[in-house]
Parts: structure tokens; C-alpha cells; sequence
């Protein structure tokens, strides 16, 4: 993989913030396995000193869900981060061009209507995933269809476009949350705010795969993002495939995000806040930025996890809500700092 990465480009410091990411991402890992409403000593779950019923907690329920902490945080910045050099556009995030919308739209249908199929239905475990990549696709086939071509002015209509999805994803989750049964309320309400509860092997699989797919696909452009940044024109005139670059950070971004919310439902400011701080640590270059989002989103995303299982266990927070928590009052000092610049 690191033949596809421009490492070159990275300074000392770049590479020792990054070298640092690496080691707080593997820290928090650690931590997250050990600690829960079940805790598990580390050294005992490798050395097999644990009895049947703490390896099956261990190995189906909080492995699996620490890990789709992790690649959701590390989904959401690299989008975030990844978008915000295409747009030039230092506030974009993954639900700007309407995806994340989609897709939440799609699994909200399923909890209110799904009930009379899920009994039915032979993948009736796979039914809220689906239908959030369904409607992460149709987002996707209506960007396309709307600026098919990506002329002039194709960034533009793609954020009007985003911003008009977002709109009609609200009404439709706000007239299923008016129609919905108590129990589908409470079941839609806690999925809009996020969490990985319930996550499965076969379930976490699958996504893994797309988003895995999708960086693979992210990482031979992210020198091309730098050139960008000159304006299209000049990007052009120095041998960028502006077309091809639009292309592929919008879908590589899409199906990534896609396949986190229908997994972990709405979760926000991860995609603004990250790529912010690795800009205000060493720079704007996308080789280190789009590293270092994907190790700090999986970071924070999984100490926010960690935190929602701690804080009222036996029950647990939604993570959406401490994501939020932690990214509003920096989203706050970022529109003043720029402001003041």
C-alpha cells in the first residue's frame, strides 16, 4: 500500500505527527477492548486466560465493535478531508453533498415500515444496511444525473443539490418519525444519533471491504488534491484529470460514507473537526492530511464510543451526541478564528 502513497512529500514533522497518530490510535484500541460494562485485562484475553463467556463477549460483541468505531472515524475524516480539497471549501464534511442524508433516509424506512417484513424476509439482518446503501445510491445517481458532465459551474450544482437532498431527507425522516409506533420512535430516534450497538461479524464484513476499497481507490490522486488547490484551470495545465479527480473522490466518498451510516446511523462533526486539526498541527498537504484523518478520526471515533459505553453503564449514551459535544464548540472557534483572518 505505501508504494501508492506519495510519502515523499512529507516532512519531519508530518511523519512524526503521523508516526504519533499511529501509536494514540493503537493506545485507545487497547483501552477500548479492555474497558466496557464488561471490562477484560488485555494480557489475559491473549494469554486465553478467560472463561467461554467472556471470549464469546469479547470476540462477538466488543471486538467487532470497536473496530467499526474505528473505520466509521477513519471513514468520515478521510471524506471530509478528501471533499474539502475538492470543494476548496474548508467547512465541507461527508453529508455536504447529501449522501449521509440518503442513506439515513433509506434505514428510517426500514424501521418504520420493515417490521411486517423483517419476519419475512431471508436476509431480514441485512434489511437496515441495505436500504441505507439504497438510499445512499439513489443520492449518488441523482448527483450524477443532475451534473452529468461536471462542466463549469458542476461543483456548484453539486452543493445546491446536496443542500436540497438534505432538505427533502429531513421532511421525509420528520413525517416517519410523525407516523411512527412508540417502539419504532424510540428505535429511529436512537439510530439518528448514532451508535454501534448491536454491530455482527457478518454485518461489520461487508463494510469493511467498501471502505477498505475506497481508500485504495482515494490514495494515488491525494497529490493531484494538492495541485487542485491552484484552481482548476491550472491543475489542468499541469496534467490533472480534473474530471477523473471529481469523479473519484465523490464516489470513493459516497459508498465509504454510505457504508458507515447504515451501519452506525447519523454521526456528525467527525468529518469537519479532523481534518481541521491535522491542517492546524503541520500544513495542508493531503498526503499527510488524508493519513492523518483516518488514524485521528479512528482515534477519536472509538475513544467517543468508549466514553458512551462509560459514562451511564449499564446503559450507554448515543455516540452522535459526544461527537457532537466534542466537534460543535470547535466548529464555533473555526468560524471565529476565520473571521478573524
Amino acid at each position: 500500500m505505501l508504494s501508492i502513497i506519495n510519502l515523499k512529500f512529507l516532512n519531519s514533522a508530518q511523519s512524526f505527527i503521523l508516526f504519533f497518530l499511529l501509536i494514540l490510535l493503537l493506545l485507545v484500541l487497547i483501552v477500548s477492548f479492555s474497558l466496557g460494562s464488561y471490562s477484560f485485562p488485555v494480557l489475559s484475553i491473549l494469554m486465553g486466560n478467560t472463561s467461554a463467556i467472556e471470549a464469546t463477549i469479547f470476540t462477538e460483541i466488543r471486538v467487532p465493535r470497536v473496530i467499526l468505531a474505528a473505520i466509521v472515524g477513519a471513514s468520515l475524516s478521510v471524506s471530509g478531508a478528501c471533499l474539502q480539497g475538492l470543494f476548496r471549501n474548508p467547512l465541507a464534511d461527508p453529508g455536504l453533498i447529501g449522501v449521509s442524508a440518503g442513506a439515513a433516509l433509506g434505514a428510517s424506512t426500514i424501521i418504520v415500515f420493515g417490521s411486517s417484513l423483517t419476519s419475512a424476509f431471508i436476509f431480514s439482518t441485512f434489511l437496515l444496511p441495505l436500504s441505507a446503501c439504497l438510499g445512499s445510491g439513489l443520492v449518488i445517481l441523482m448527483l450524477f444525473l443532475l451534473t452529468r458532465g461536471f462542466g463549469h459551474q458542476g461543483v456548484t450544482y453539486m452543493l445546491l443539490v446536496g443542500i436540497a437532498v438534505n432538505a427533502i431527507a429531513s421532511v421525509g425522516i420528520g413525517i416517519l418519525t410523525f407516523i411512527s409506533s412508540d417502539s419504532e420512535l424510540r428505535s429511529l430516534t436512537f439510530w439518528t444519533m448514532g451508535s454501534f450497538g448491536g454491530i455482527t461479524w457478518s454485518l461489520l464484513i461487508p463494510a469493511l471491504i467498501i471502505i477498505f476499497i475506497s481508500f485504495l481507490f482515494l490514495l494515488p490522486i491525494l497529490r493531484n488534491l494538492d495541485i487542485l488547490q491552484l484552481g482548476e484551470s491550472e491543475a489542468k495545465r499541469l496534467g490533472v484529470n480534473v474530471k477523473s479527480l471529481k469523479y473519484r473522490i465523490i464516489f470513493a466518498s459516497a459508498a465509504s460514507v454510505g457504508a458507515s451510516v447504515s451501519l452506525s446511523g447519523m454521526i456528525g462533526f467527525v468529518g469537519l473537526v479532523v481534518p481541521h486539526l491535522l491542517r492546524l498541527l503541520s500544513g495542508v498537504n493531503h498526503t499527510y492530511v488524508v493519513i492523518g484523518s483516518a488514524l485521528l478520526g479512528s482515534s477519536l471515533m472509538v475513544f467517543a464510543d468508549l466514553l458512551s459505553r462509560l459514562l451511564i453503564q449499564p446503559a450507554e449514551l448515543p455516540v452522535g451526541l459526544i461527537t457532537s459535544a466534542i466537534g460543535s464548540p470547535f466548529f464555533l472557534w473555526l468560524i471565529f478564528r476565520i473571521n478573524k483572518i
